[in-house]
């Protein structure tokens, strides 16, 4: 932690009053003098009982003060102080001064140092407190004339408190983003900050998380019980409405919003004062920060899985090439088998195991290996016609109404077997979703437009099923996620995400009604 900062600059046209808050901030310099009197007292009397000055209490920091006669002299003084990296911690200020007055200084300064903790002492002024707040920051005091020792060294050391304390703080936020940290650790280090920078905003109730473009919103950690208290909809409704920049924040009554592009912080204040702004900057500083610490552990979550799944790949790759052959020539075998009169059940039943044993093998080897994409014109109908023919094969799809509709002549340029792969699991998915929950009456829309203007095509699976579980969202593409599928490998949309990724393309899921799957690829 950084030795606290207990620079003092006292700005006035009065000497008289400069010296007279230096020598109430320094009681240090008559240290000689009340040592002298504290030894005489023990010749006089003998044993004193105690010093006739005590000494300074040990909780009152000790300060460094510096001096300027007029708004002018105070500005060099700040612009020399923030150049060589020392800058001043309070600025005590005389409102009514010949040439800039107290409000004009303040402004002129603030263009240098936004952070420094300004004390107005003044016995009159022609300003209002708003007019001041609004024009010279909210992280300022006021105090009139005239005047007790105690009060300016009780103003001096809250100073003096709230700006180390922010600035401890605004070290630590700053230190997030460049920390490597995995998901778990990261979150419970951004919780214990989130509370004290609640603290700061006086609030007990944040929350942090991810507010997409379509304003749905994935939480990431939260302080209080504002989950509860708080219908999060018509917070984000609320949101909504404002049209908020993305590098913005904003204070809304009791509500304060921060964003950084997806990221954003909720606080709910206890009362709807408005925030100095010093604690705006804070609130926008740990949004930014925190966004790039979650964005470097989901990065390093993404390698450690990519190293692992490297390593492991190879191996078990090796194996399955090696298995695939015997497992595919199950199927010859069951033909066989059939030629010569033998058919019942039982075989159909080896046939699905085999056919399924071959897919897991399939997808394992295609995700390991990561072929690049071969592009060809690729009529995008009839690629969503062929795949479609391919899930109709497997059990189940007869009891499903599937609505298909495509305009014509969209046109993709990019390796058609895997892009009916993307399809053909999507819909499985869609099937098994629909199967495994027992949906009556269970349909799934697919759907393919062009958008001209964008150059892209997008491509619409929608079913009328249970929805994707909000945990799952997050996870939904990585390998070996599945929804509790009684089949599966949890690969089928890692696979999806590797190959639309492959071609240049986006996918997102959202519940609406069902799950609804959105690709995005260039025409």
């Amino acid at each position: 932690m950084k030795e606290a900062n207990t620079a003092v600059l006292i700005i006035d046209d009065e000497e008289f009053v400069r010296d007279n808050i230096e020598e109430i901030l320094l009681p240090r310099k008559h240290s000689s003098e009340v040592g002298l009197m504290n030894d005489a007292a023990s010749i006089l009397f003998g044993d004193a009982p105690g010093p006739i000055l005590a000494p300074r209490s040990s909780s009152i920091p000790l300060f460094t003060v510096a001096k300027a006669a007029s708004g002018k002299e105070g500005l060099e003084k700040v612009k020399k102080a923030v150049s060589e990296g020392k800058p001043y911690a309070v600025i005590f200020l005389d409102m009514r001064m010949p040439g800039w007055d107290g409000l004009e200084t303040a402004i002129k300064i603030r263009e240098y140092d936004s952070k420094a903790e300004i004390i107005f002492i003044t016995a009159f002024t022609d300003r209002s407190i708003d007019e001041i707040v609004e024009l010279a920051g909210q992280n300022v005091g006021y105090h009139c004339k005239p005047y007790a020792s105690e009060e300016i060294i009780q103003l001096a050391t809250k100073a003096v408190t709230d700006y180390n304390r922010l600035r401890n703080l605004e070290s630590l936020i700053e230190s997030v983003a460049s920390i490597g940290l995995n998901e778990r650790q990261l979150n419970t280090l951004l919780k214990n900050i989130l509370d004290q920078l609640s603290g700061t905003l006086e609030t007990d109730m944040a929350l942090l998380g991810k507010l997409h473009d379509d304003y749905s919103y994935e939480k990431i950690l939260s302080i209080g019980a504002i989950e509860e208290k708080v219908n999060l909809q018509e917070l984000i409704s609320r949101v909504k409405d404002l049209h908020i920049a993305p590098d913005e924040v904003i204070q809304v009554d009791e509500l304060v919003l921060a964003r950084l592009n997806c990221y954003s912080i909720f606080a709910v204040l206890k009362n709807t004062g408005r925030l100095k702004t010093e604690k705006m900057y804070l609130l926008k500083l740990f949004v930014q920060n925190a966004a790039q610490a979650i964005r470097n552990a989901e990065l390093y979550e993404e390698l450690m899985k990519r190293e692992k799944l490297s390593v492991a790949g190879k191996a078990i790759g090796m194996v399955m090439h090696d298995l695939r052959a015997p497992i595919k020539n199950i199927g010859v075998i069951t033909s066989l088998m059939r030629e010569e009169g033998l058919d019942n059940e039982w075989l159909e039943m080896i046939d699905k195991s085999a056919a399924q044993a071959s897919e897991i093998f399939d997808d394992f080897i295609d995700f390991i290996k990561d072929t690049p994409v071969k592009t060809e014109p690729v009529p995008l109908k009839s690629l969503l016609d062929e795949s479609l023919v391919y899930v109709k094969m497997r059990g189940g799809f007869e009891s499903i109404h599937i609505d298909v509709h495509s305009e014509e002549n969209i046109v993709l340029h990019g390796d058609k077997s895997k892009l009916r792969r993307v399809i053909i699991n999507i819909v499985n998915n869609a099937v098994d979703a629909l199967l495994d929950n027992h949906v009556e009456t269970p349909s799934i829309h697919l759907t393919a437009i062009a958008d001209p203007s964008e150059g892209r095509a997008i491509i619409s699976v929608k079913d009328n099923g249970p929805g994707i579980p909000p945990g799952l969202q997050k996870s939904l593409f990585e390998p070996f996620v599945t929804m509790n599928k009684a089949n599966g490998t949890g690969l089928g949309l890692a696979i999806v995400k590797q190959y639309v990724s492959a071609h240049g393309g986006e996918i997102e899921v959202r519940n609406d009604g069902g799950a609804e799957f959105r690709i995005s690829l260039p025409l």
